[in-house]
């Protein structure tokens, strides 16, 4: 690569770190676990995956599903190697060099088109399926990222992305009523007696606080059936990924202690918090890793 075209690359790649930064995003503290070429990987897929996001809640965008045609487009000039804007170009430099297949961006394309044309879920298979879409699906291309060798763990991503996504819908119900969306299922606001305008207008009744504990502890199991399928054999792979997770459990511990005060005010864990919590993953897969541990980071090393 030309020292001009390597520079401008780097650019690239700075703007993505930024992006995830200026996000106080979960995942920028996670991803200190990676090594600097992983590292700047995830940041350009968390950049791509944020921006498409955004579309779908800015009310300043005048045509969102125009917009998310042109990132539909742009996607593919990423996989054709002809990438026109600074995150897809740090985007199209990742692809190849993880094999990271296109369907699992598409599919984070359809859930924000979702967003755009549903706003209620009547069962929870059907946010299921808007789940897999959103959340499952970056954990499935964050795996071809970390490396892995366990079919098992394409089924830990999916189900940790299930428990992510509903840990933020437990966590942004006002904010998303403020948007006039109700994620929590129907089938399960009319099991626990809880109405649509009870939500829209913040009324937090002990019939909330039950469907919330409810679905919080759906948010657990979701979190141990992760847990369950991640073999021994990738795990120290998925260092990062588990500090994503212990962040996540921690929020919804969090709304949990709070009795489920969603609606006064976002529930959210400082910065210091996160850094202890992640470095407490690294610290017991240092020590406990064993010989995994050690045989992977030979490996990172060797590939930095």
């Amino acid at each position: 690569m030309r020292r001009a075209d390597a520079a401008a690359l780097a650019r690239d790649y700075a703007r993505c770190a930024e992006v995830t930064r200026r996000a106080s995003s979960n995942f920028y503290y996670a991803f200190m676990l990676l090594p600097r070429e992983k590292r700047r990987a995830l940041y350009a897929v968390y950049a791509f995956c944020r921006f498409i996001d955004d579309i779908a809640d800015d009310e300043s965008v005048a045509n969102p599903s125009a917009m998310l045609a042109r990132w539909r487009e742009e996607l593919g000039n990423v996989y054709s190697g002809l990438p026109k804007r600074p995150i897809s170009r740090a985007l199209a430099d990742n692809v190849r060099r993880f094999n990271i297949p296109r369907r699992h961006f598409e599919e984070v394309i359809d859930g924000v088109e979702m967003d755009l044309t549903r706003r209620r879920y009547e069962t929870f298979a059907e946010l299921e399926r808007y789940c897999h879409h959103v959340a499952s699906a970056v954990g499935l291309i964050c795996i071809e990222i970390f490396g892995y060798r366990e079919p098992s763990t394409r089924l830990y991503a999916e189900k940790l992305g299930l428990a992510f996504q509903l840990t933020n819908i437990l966590r942004d119900v006002r904010e998303d009523a403020a948007r006039e969306r109700i994620y929590l299922p129907l089938e399960d606001l009319r099991r626990f007696g809880v109405s649509e305008a009870d939500i829209l207008a913040s009324v937090r009744t002990p019939e909330f606080r039950a469907l919330m504990a409810f679905e919080a502890a759906r948010a657990r199991s979701l979190y141990r059936e992760a847990e369950e399928a991640l073999s021994e054999a990738d795990r120290p792979a998925m260092l990062a990924a588990e500090g994503m997770r212990v962040i996540y459990s921690a929020i919804l511990d969090e709304i949990v202690r709070s009795d489920y005060r969603v609606f006064e005010r976002r529930l959210s864990l400082s910065s210091a918090r996160k850094l202890a919590l992640v470095a407490r993953v690294w610290s017991r897969a240092r020590l406990g890793g064993g010989a995994n541990w050690a045989r992977w980071r030979s490996k990172q090393r060797t590939s930095s």
